[in-house]
Formats: C-alpha cells, sequence, structure tokens
C-alpha cells in the first residue's frame, strides 16, 4: 500500500541532493553523475519504504527522460551547429571582426547587450548563447579577458530576451498558468528585469574598467592570433548566412532542430566553396568537432598552430554534447523517482502554509520555484508546479495574478540556467565552456530579479492588486 511520505522524508532526498553537490561538487569538485545517481538511490530506498514499486519508480524515470528528449537532441544539433559553424568560418570570421572591433574593457557589457537583443528578437536564450555568445567567448579568449566574468554576461543577456520576449514559450506559460496574459505579464517584468539588468551592467563596467588597462592585453598575442585566423580563411560576407538563417528561423517560430541543421548544411557547402575543406572533414566536424588539422589554405601549417588558436578552435561535434547529454539522464532519473514518491507536492504544500503575508507569499513563491530548479532542473516544472499551487492563494489574497506570473518567471525559468545538473545549466556550460559555477556568480540579471521580486513583495511596491485599475477589472483570475 503506498503512503504519503511525511515531511522528513520528503525532504530528505532534496536535502541529499543539495548536500552531495554543493560538497561534493562544489568543495571536492567531484564528478556530477554519481553524485546524482546517488541521490537517485536514496529517494529509491525511500520511496521503497512507502510502498512505491520499482517499476512505478522507474517509470517516473522513464516519463521525465521522454520529456526531455527534444531539449537533448537540440543540444545534440547544437554540437553539429558549433562544428559546422567552424568549418565554414562563420564563428572564426565573427571573432575575427569581434576583435578589431569591441574594446576589451567594455566586452562584458556588449556581451550582455548583444544577446540579449538577439534573444529578445527570438526568444530563445540556447539559440543567443549558441551562436553570438560562442563567438563573444571566443574573442574574450583571444583578448585575454575573464572568461567566467564574460560567459555570466552571456548567460544573464541571452535570458534578458528569453524572459522579456513575447516569442519566447517561458514567458507565454508563466502568464498561461498564473492566469494573466502575456502582454501585462511583460509589462510587470520590467519592474524587476530592468533594475537587475541596470546593477548587472554597472558591476560589468566596473570590472571592466578596474581590472583591465590597455596595458593589461597582450597585443602581440592579438596579433598573432588575428594573422593566423586571415591565414587559415577565407573572409566572405555570405559567412553570415548560417547565422541569418538561425536567427530568422527563430523569428518566424521555425521549428527548431530543422533550421539548425539547414543553417548546418549551408555552413558545410560554405566550407567546402570558400575554404576549399575536403567533405570528409565536413561529417568529422560534425561528429567529432572541427580541427584546425582540416585546414588547407596555402601558406598555413597546422602542426605550428599556437595553442591558443587551437584552444579556440577546435571544438564542436555531436560528441562534445554526450557528457552533457549523460549529466541531463541522471538528473531527469532524480526527478521521475521523488516525482513518484510525492516528495514535492508535501515540501510545497508545506511551504504554502507558512505564507502569511503579501511579502512572505512572494518569498514562499521563489523558495518553491528554487527548489523546483534545483531538484528538476526543468524550467518548465519550476513554472507549472509552484503556479498552479499558488494560483488561487494570490486571488483569495486580493492579488493581481501578474504578480504570481512575474515572480515564477523571476525564479523559475531563469534560475535553472545557474543549476549545474539542469539542460539549462549543462548547454550554457558546455557551449560557452565555462562550468556552471564560475559563471553563475556573473550571471547578475539571473538571480538579482527574484531578490527584487521579494524587496517588492515586503515593501509593496509594483505589487498590483486585482481590480485596482481600470485595465485589471477585465482580467482573467480564473
Amino acid at each position: 500500500m503506498k503512503k504519503r511520505p511525511s515531511f522528513v522524508q520528503a525532504t530528505a532526498p532534496i536535502f541529499t541532493i543539495l548536500l552531495l553537490l554543493g560538497i561534493g561538487y562544489g568543495v571536492f569538485h567531484l564528478r556530477i553523475e554519481p553524485l546524482l545517481i546517488t541521490a537517485v538511490i536514496v529517494a529509491a530506498i525511500i520511496g521503497k519504504s512507502l510502498g512505491v514499486s520499482w517499476e512505478e519508480m522507474q517509470e517516473g524515470i522513464v516519463e521525465k527522460i521522454t520529456k526531455s528528449m527534444p531539449a537533448i537532441l537540440i543540444l545534440i544539433t547544437v554540437g553539429i551547429l558549433i562544428g559546422t559553424w567552424m568549418f565554414s568560418g562563420t564563428i572564426p570570421m565573427m571573432i575575427f571582426y569581434g576583435i578589431k572591433l569591441i574594446n576589451p574593457n567594455y566586452l562584458f557589457i556588449t556581451a550582455f547587450l548583444v544577446t540579449a537583443i538577439i534573444s529578445t528578437f527570438t526568444g530563445t536564450s540556447w539559440g543567443s548563447a549558441g551562436t553570438v555568445g560562442v563567438a563573444i567567448m571566443g574573442i574574450a579568449m583571444v583578448q585575454g579577458v575573464s572568461l567566467p566574468i564574460t560567459a555570466g554576461a552571456v548567460v544573464a543577456g541571452s535570458y534578458f530576451g528569453d524572459k522579456l520576449s513575447p516569442l519566447s514559450d517561458t514567458t507565454n506559460l508563466s502568464p498561461a498558468v498564473a492566469g494573466s496574459n502575456i502582454y501585462e505579464h511583460i509589462k510587470h517584468l520590467l519592474y524587476t528585469t530592468i533594475p537587475a539588468s541596470l546593477i548587472g551592467l554597472i558591476v560589468y563596467f566596473i570590472v571592466g574598467k578596474s581590472t583591465y588597462t590597455d596595458n593589461a592585453f597582450d597585443n602581440e598575442k592579438i596579433e598573432v592570433m588575428t594573422s593566423t585566423l586571415m591565414t587559415m580563411f577565407h573572409w566572405n560576407v555570405l559567412l553570415i548566412v548560417p547565422v541569418l538563417i538561425v536567427l530568422v528561423g527563430s523569428i518566424k517560430k521555425y521549428p527548431t532542430i530543422p533550421i539548425m541543421l539547414i543553417s548546418s548544411i549551408t555552413a558545410v557547402i560554405l566550407g567546402l566553396v570558400f575554404q576549399s575543406m575536403s567533405l570528409e572533414n565536413a561529417f568529422l566536424a560534425t561528429v567529432q568537432g572541427f580541427n584546425v588539422s582540416m585546414v588547407t589554405a596555402g601558406g598555413f601549417d597546422p602542426a605550428a598552430t599556437p595553442e591558443a588558436v587551437q584552444e579556440l578552435l577546435n571544438r564542436g561535434g555531436m560528441n562534445s554534447m554526450m557528457e552533457t547529454t549523460l549529466i541531463a539522464f541522471c538528473s531527469f532519473a532524480f526527478a521521475g523517482v521523488i516525482s513518484k514518491i510525492g516528495c514535492l507536492d508535501v515540501v510545497l504544500e508545506k511551504i504554502n502554509k507558512k505564507a502569511k503575508s503579501t511579502g512572505s507569499l512572494v518569498l514562499t513563491t521563489v523558495l518553491s520555484c528554487v527548489i523546483m530548479a534545483i531538484t528538476t532542473g526543468s524550467s518548465y516544472l519550476s513554472i507549472l508546479i509552484p503556479g498552479e499551487l499558488f494560483k488561487d492563494v494570490y486571488v483569495q489574497r486580493g492579488l493581481h495574478p501578474k504578480n504570481l506570473s512575474r515572480t515564477l518567471e523571476d525564479s523559475g525559468s531563469i534560475v535553472v540556467s545557474l543549476v549545474p545538473w539542469s539542460m539549462a545549466g549543462v548547454y550554457m556550460s558546455s557551449t560557452l565552456g565555462v562550468p556552471v559555477i564560475d559563471y553563475l556568480p556573473w550571471a547578475i540579471m539571473c538571480y538579482l530579479g527574484f531578490i527584487i521580486a521579494i524587496i517588492y513583495g515586503y515593501t509593496g511596491f509594483a505589487i498590483e492588486k486585482i481590480n485596482s485599475s481600470s485595465n485589471d477589472k477585465t482580467t482573467n483570475v480564473s
């Protein structure tokens, strides 16, 4: 007979995974996969004691992995995309001109603003980080600028648009769950997103100006890098076409994977035409990633390639995403087991009962979303489950649903990018080449938003009441 877990039983797996990953991964830098599997074992033992069969827990694991497959397929396709864009010279060209045009002192600001603009127009954080984000990381590497700070700015900028764009899935999901509409949701989000972004930009400006001076850059190294890139590749304006295909496809909301594959095929053709690469190496680039040994340009000796150039260009391919995929499988195994046990329902109900004031309700909502992000690694579950739990509570207390939808967005889908074992976390770390723990402090907008939301909750600022304006009278709060 299956029993409902007590609060202690429900929280045990959550504390276990936080302890294992916090100490094992954060302090001792142990591999994430065995730590996640250990947490799965602990959760399974508790589930067995509650009468949950292994078949049921296995069913939960399969359900979570099945739901994650579209994201995993995108992840693998991004590996193909990066490998072929290197093969064609698309990313090297973006890096080359970026080095020429971008002042290193303002690279952090540029990283945030460029990715924010791209993600706002496309509605995708992954697409923004996987295209211009990769090029910006290459520029940072060449200029000797901090990679963790650059990656943090890229992630924050990418999620700026993912948060505010009407084309974003989570921006549509949050108001749908809470009972508001997308346009009032986006407008209400500006109260938390704009201050968080401005504070982030100020930090990027101060850190960039105080840490990096003209004398701090190795101009000789930069000259070697740029001259090597010019020797290796032939620049042509058509090399930007693969990027345009992805951006237009995202804006038009065409299916992601076919668009990425079309972009990759285009990049291969451009590599064959403009870089005189071989078809055999094109196929290798899609699987194993690009390697400087593939370059056949006259006057270029792959054996004499500076190590820094190899580190910059040797990347991409499906194989590069396999470790990320394995982490995702282990993460969803944990999420599948605790969902079948019923742990999250017990924890969230307990938290809800403790919320008495508006401030404590917002704080409770934030904590619920963060717990969901940490334990499931899913931006959708981080919005859906707390949204369903708190939807009626907000209305009963006379609070407009857009307060809930804003908080769900601030602390659900955005925070997932800061969880090392989430799909978003492993995607960003794999794509940008920087561990989540390293870029986390610098993805300022991603965590400052929910901190500001909590402050608003306790002060009452930017907290809208139901029917407090004429526009609210027609709002659907059912």
